[in-house]
């Protein structure tokens, strides 16, 4: 099997855990862990394991010149982005989440045009348009009256603020991936990401009473810590390796329906017109943005 294929492979593998952590790790927020906790428990779970994992891989040393660019990294994907998210889905509901992360392929299209110089072409700039309308209609029109989902409007605004900085981290970690194995990059960003959230998240993880915490929830931890944490990162890092970041991107077209599909069985969530209409608007908003020009023969 080709290490493109692997690659591809391990893209559709980080995406369908992806989809079903909406339910798992809502499941299991407030009552028995807090969002920021929750990053925590994650971060230093994944840290652990990176930690673990490199000693299989090579001893490389990181270059003063990138370590600036290795925080960067850190800040937008495993403190920005995990805080917002969770802090997200603890507000609002898990087919909300399914739906707008996907907008982060839109993202790295506006990022690589301003950062980048990337030309957005007329598809490209309608397919921006079309995913803007589907997450502001689910801002401004997807309140809910639900108990477990206490401020849709503001979950889904920081479900937003997570898709961008997953989206700016794509793009910014792409030069660091070329020049250093995953099993390296991953243990320092991870170790960085968690001295910066360790003095915002410890107090929610001090306050948990782990005696209180039945076995099903442990479980649904150590699916966040080990699926969606270590080997979702763990994937992405090495399909990075083979695969263009907006080709990564265009892989979260999956999430939503795994997502939608896993809250549907488990009976966590519902549709509702405003969220099929979101829904088709930043899928076809994502499509357009992420479709490839058509060569000038």
């Amino acid at each position: 099997m080709s290490r493109r294929t692997l690659a591809i492979l391990a893209a559709i593998g980080a995406t369908t855990i992806y989809g079903i952590n909406h339910t798992v790790a809502k499941g299991v927020m407030p009552n028995y862990v807090q969002p920021f906790g929750f990053i925590l428990l994650r971060v230093s779970g994944a840290t652990l394991l990176f930690w673990l994992i490199s000693l299989f891989g090579p001893k490389e040393k990181i270059d003063k010149k990138d370590w600036i660019r290795i925080v960067v990294c850190a800040l937008l994907g495993m403190v920005i982005n995990m805080l917002s998210f969770f802090k997200g889905l603890q507000l609002s509901t898990p087919i909300n989440s399914a739906v707008l992360v996907t907008i982060t392929p839109i993202f790295v299209v506006v990022l690589s045009a301003f950062f980048l110089k990337e030309r957005i072409t007329l598809n490209k700039g309608l397919g921006v348009f079309l995913g803007f309308v589907g997450a502001i209609g689910l801002i401004l029109f997807g309140a809910e009256v639900r108990q477990d989902a206490p401020n849709i409007p503001l979950g889904n605004f920081l479900f937003v603020i997570n898709a961008t900085a997953y989206g700016a981290y794509l793009i910014v970690v792409k030069k660091l991936i070329e020049k250093y194995h995953p099993f390296t990059l991953m243990k320092w960003l991870f170790t960085i990401a968690l001295i910066i959230n360790l003095p915002i998240t410890l107090p929610d993880v001090l306050a948990m009473d782990w005696a209180s915490i039945p076995l099903w929830a442990y479980g649904s931890i150590a699916f966040v810590i080990i699926g969606t944490t270590f080997l979702t990162y763990l994937f992405n890092v090495f399909a990075l390796t083979q695969l263009k970041a907006s080709t990564i991107g265009a892989f979260m077209y999956m999430q939503p329906l795994v997502g939608i599909l896993f809250a549907l069985s488990t009976g966590k969530d519902h549709l509702t017109i405003t969220k099929i209409v979101a829904t088709l608007f930043v899928l076809v908003g994502v499509y357009l943005a992420s479709k490839k020009p058509k060569p000038k023969i």
